[in-house]
């Protein structure tokens, strides 16, 4: 079963009305001498500017002539780089071919050839207890066979022989009540496991053992997936380990499809990066 705040105002000042006439003669004075205070220092400062002048050009052609006793310690420092004078050794150069891109972890994970790496239910499985998020699930029962069509239910087991099921590698895992098998299916090509995904039937069995009962049984309905990666196809079977039957309503078993998928996908992709990384890192042939 697939479900998947105003401006201060101001009165005006008055002043006060003046009545005496004003003496003409003296205020004609008064303008004459500061026309001549003016005159004074326009002309004196004149003459500072043109010493100041002189000055700048004195120390100016004093600079420019002066020998290493008027260079301060700051100028005999030097930050830029010296530049070879000796053309006749050999000088460094740079390749103009690209280094090649980083292997593809893709590509490890989709061809037998290249996918070489150990594979067991522990690396793909490892721990006693898998954490996604805020939900901690504990596993159960482990298991690995060449016999892929025994360890299936429904049409499951026909559509993995069609395609040359190599290997199935099952984990369980549970959480209140909520009993999930994960099955990874190995094949020799990355469109023998797609095929496979495709035409998937029936499911994967359930696995019991170390602490699971028995779930998902032939009375009841449980909820199935089915996914792959390169050439991995992963299937997934999860219900209540109370025999309830599952329904669209049920969030948690939901939920519990989506973390185990999630991470079957993780840990297959995982095997393609450990392996794409010591290629890279593996000297040159």
């Amino acid at each position: 079963m697939s479900f998947g705040g105003p401006p201060w105002q101001h009165e005006p000042h008055q002043q006060p009305y003046a009545s005496e006439t004003p003496d003409w003669s003296a205020l004609a004075e008064a303008a004459a001498a500061r026309t001549r205070r003016k005159r004074w220092l326009v002309i004196g400062g004149a003459a500072l500017a043109t010493a100041a002048v002189g000055t700048v050009i004195a120390v100016a052609i004093v600079s420019a002539n002066g020998g290493a006793d008027s260079t301060t310690a700051s100028d005999k420092t030097s930050t830029a780089p010296e530049l070879p004078t000796d053309t006749s050794k050999p000088q460094p150069s740079f390749s103009s071919v690209a280094p090649p891109p980083p292997p593809n972890p893709m590509d490890f994970i989709s061809s037998a050839e290249k996918d070489t790496a150990p594979l067991s239910a522990e690396s793909l499985f490892p721990g006693k207890r898998l954490t996604m998020g805020d939900r901690v699930y504990r596993k159960g029962a482990t298991a690995s066979t060449t016999d892929c069509a025994a360890v299936t239910q429904g049409g499951l087991g026909a559509v993995l022989a069609k395609h040359g099921c190599e290997r199935l590698i099952r984990a369980t895992y549970e959480r209140d009540g909520v009993a999930i098998t994960v099955g990874v299916a190995v094949f020799g090509t990355q469109a023998a496991a797609v095929g496979a995904k495709e035409e998937s039937s029936g499911g994967i069995a359930p696995l019991a053992g170390s602490g699971v009962g028995d779930f998902c049984r032939a009375n009841t309905v449980c909820l199935r997936r089915a996914n792959s990666l390169g050439r991995y196809a992963y299937f997934t079977q999860a219900g209540y380990t109370s025999g309830k039957k599952v329904t669209k309503a049920d969030g948690s078993v939901f939920k519990t499809s989506d973390d185990l998928g999630t991470f079957a996908f993780n840990q297959i992709y995982a095997r393609g990066r450990l392996q794409a990384s010591a290629a890279a890192a593996a000297p040159a042939q």
